[in-house]
């Protein structure tokens, strides 16, 4: 494997499963490019440093996490 330098492209690629992908990708739209079928998200995201890589992904899944926790909450599920 290539040892990755700060400036140097980087392509993240994400899939997992969720019970409510319709609402959880909703978070995504404004945040990076998905796939949403047959109960599963796959996430892309691809940018030209280590570093946007980085921040970008943190937003991500803070969005996802935020989400997850509200569909919980307003189900009536505890964290």
């Amino acid at each position: 494997m290539k040892e990755q330098k700060r400036n140097d492209s980087v392509l993240l690629k994400l899939t997992f499963e969720h019970t409510d992908t319709l609402s959880l990708s909703s978070s995504l739209v404004t945040e990076a490019e998905f796939v949403r079928e047959d109960g599963e998200i796959s996430v892309s995201l691809q940018s030209d440093s280590f570093n946007d890589t980085r921040a970008r992904w943190n937003s991500i899944m803070r969005a996802l996490i935020a989400s997850d926790r509200s569909l919980k909450a307003t189900r009536g599920e505890r964290n």
